[in-house]
């Protein structure tokens, strides 16, 4: 892809003018100048964000937290301007066309920071799904614990924590004072999470978790030691600053907070929700056409579904959706059953994957429980990527709470979604991609990412599964459920619905257990338009494959095509259809890098 300044234009403002370069610089000196400039902005990303780091693998700020100030977010803007300076100087003429797109990406990356900071998203850094109240022990639970030096940078993290905490109040308050808050009914789940924390005992506490499992190259001595420092951190320091926090929401913060569900309740609350549509999709639709393509998916998904509930002896989607709440075999027994269900399609896929694909990821992959302090919140199923390195496999990490409440027919698709070949497979392909720089292996795109999950939903169909006619029906209402969300995503943040409305479409179009209906409707409210990326890039997944199918014809091969929307990590949807677009003109085949 030959870089130009296009994707710039929007940046003007922000770029210095471009410096002249001479034309004795060799490709193959740019070329290692641009790697230079691609390990020098990603070290300094992870240098910002020590918890990135260390979700990695890189231990070397694994004694530390960011920084959650407003300087600190104004710091990290003002360097990536730096990068895009640097960028808009830099002459690609007879670069690769990885080089190219690895530039292009870049850029327009650093220029979607720069165009969303005016939102100031730092100002509203909590919500049920994200915040110091389960982010901080979601990155104690991913750290290595190998020697005293790993046990050491514990200690100094949790002694840190209140730290964190009162930077994270600061801009709460600040956002309050602009009026740019989360929702109470969002705030008043936050407050149940950090009351869990807060209230755990020094043994049941997740911070204090590595204490349980020392390596056996430490010393009784250091043993001693290291368990009086982290359980003295844990009652002086972490536990104190849970409390404070909670204190803080429920008495000034929650207050203060909107009551409207919806974005356009906040300030340039449209502009922002138009924002997060453009970089959740990564499409230029706007809230009113995502609207009514989720009707139009709502409606075929119906169709499809209600064919299987008459094979099955019903007349309508509503008796038959009654049925599954009360059918015992769609209802798992205990936690443990559950668990075993996702691990047994996980591995049946896997014997299926040299069918789907020519690379498969080397990474392993386990499946694990959501930690009970979380649990409550949380959606049904998520994935959290490996170490590159394959020191932490990929969890796919399924909700046990309310286990007797959870329908079994849509687990399968759920793991394909998270495990094979969905996020495992993408993911960890991405992460041992050779010839790209850093930021590419690790670069996420909603519409991408979780596009490429709900498309592999349907890959079970390509190999012969959803035997099951009550599994094929989950598959649907899997579908129907990402469908469901295009409607009532726009519906509460652009069309003003209230949850209710949001929670009886839920009702009135599928047979989603209840415990997912609240969360879900809950998720949506407190991520404005992030759901919508599922959807919106199965869709042009599918869109693609069947232009290829119809124009190579006879030398369309799903493996292939499979490698080519793969093999070059998470993309912007407008950019793999152009990528798509050339393979197709170039005949199809194994795709090249």
């Amino acid at each position: 892809m030959k870089h130009t300044l296009t994707l710039l234009a929007l940046g003007a403002t922000l770029l210095a003018p471009a410096m002249a370069h001479t034309q004795v610089d060799s490709a193959a000196t740019r070329s290692a100048q641009l790697t230079k400039l691609f390990e020098s902005y990603w070290q300094d990303e992870l240098k910002q964000s020590p918890e990135l780091a260390t979700s990695i693998g890189d231990k070397r700020y694994n004694d530390r937290w960011s920084d959650y100030t407003g300087a600190a977010a104004n710091s990290w803007l003002a360097r990536e301007r730096e990068t895009l300076n640097r960028l808009a100087a830099f002459d690609t003429t007879g670069l690769t066309s990885q080089e190219k797109l690895s530039v292009d990406l870049l850029v327009r990356s650093l220029i979607d920071d720069q165009e969303g900071a005016r939102f100031k998203e730092w100002q509203m850094p909590v919500n049920q799904f994200n915040g110091p109240q389960t982010g901080l022990p979601q990155t104690i639970d991913v750290m290595p614990f190998d020697d005293v030096h790993d046990y050491d940078n514990l200690i100094a993290r949790l002694n840190a924590i209140p730290q964190v905490f009162a930077q994270v109040q600061e801009s709460m308050s600040l956002g309050a004072d602009a009026k740019r808050t989360p929702p109470r009914l969002i705030m008043d789940q936050v407050v149940k999470e950090v009351q869990a924390v807060a209230g755990a005992k020094p043994e049941d506490t997740p911070f204090l978790a590595p204490l349980k499992h020392f390596p056996a190259g430490i010393s009784a001595e250091d043993r001693k030691r290291i368990t009086k420092d982290a359980t003295d951190a844990w009652t002086q320091q972490v536990q104190p600053a849970y409390t404070r926090f909670g204190k803080f929401l429920t008495a000034q913060y929650i207050p203060a907070c909107r009551t409207e569900p919806g974005a356009s309740a906040l300030p340039d609350g449209d502009a922002y929700y138009a924002f997060r549509v453009r970089q959740s999709t990564t499409l230029k639709l706007t809230p009113d056409q995502i609207h009514q393509i989720g009707l139009n998916e709502v409606k075929r998904d119906e169709s499809e579904m209600l064919t299987i509930a008459k094979k099955l002896g019903f007349s309508d989607l509503k008796s038959f959706n009654a049925s599954l709440k009360t059918n015992p075999k769609l209802h798992a027994t205990s936690p443990e059953q559950l668990l075993n269900v996702y691990k047994g399609y996980i591995a049946g896929m896997q014997a299926k994957l040299p069918q789907l694909f020519g690379t498969l990821p080397k990474a392993p992959l386990e499946v694990v429980k959501v930690p009970d302090y979380m649990a409550a919140q949380q959606s049904q199923a998520y994935y959290e990527e490996g170490t590159p390195d394959g020191k932490r496999p990929g969890r796919v990490y399924v909700n046990t709470y309310h286990f007797a409440d959870r329908g079994l027919e849509n687990a399968e698709a759920v793991s394909y979604h998270e495990g094979v070949p969905g996020h495992h497979l993408q993911i960890s392909i991405a992460q041992e991609l050779t010839g790209l720089p850093e930021f590419r292996k690790h670069n996420y795109y909603t519409a991408y990412t979780e596009g490429w999950g709900l498309y592999s939903e349907r890959l079970g169909k390509d190999v012969g599964f959803y035997q099951d006619p009550y599994s094929d029906y989950g598959r649907l209402e899997a579908d129907i459920w990402r469908a469901i969300r295009l409607v009532v995503d726009t519906g509460v943040h652009s069309k003003h619905w209230t949850r209710e409305q949001m929670v009886d479409f839920f009702h009135d179009h599928s047979g989603i257990d209840e415990t997912n209906i609240q969360s879900e409707t809950d998720r949506y409210i407190a991520w404005p338009a992030q759901a919508l990326g599922y959807k919106m890039g199965q869709l042009k997944f599918i869109e693609l494959r069947e232009r290829a199918r119809t124009k190579l014809g006879a030398k369309f091969k799903l493996s292939d095509y499979h490698d080519l929307v793969i093999d070059s990590g998470a993309l912007p949807m407008d950019v793999l259809e152009q990528r798509v677009d050339a393979w197709i003109a170039a005949g199809g085949g194994k795709p090249q890098s």
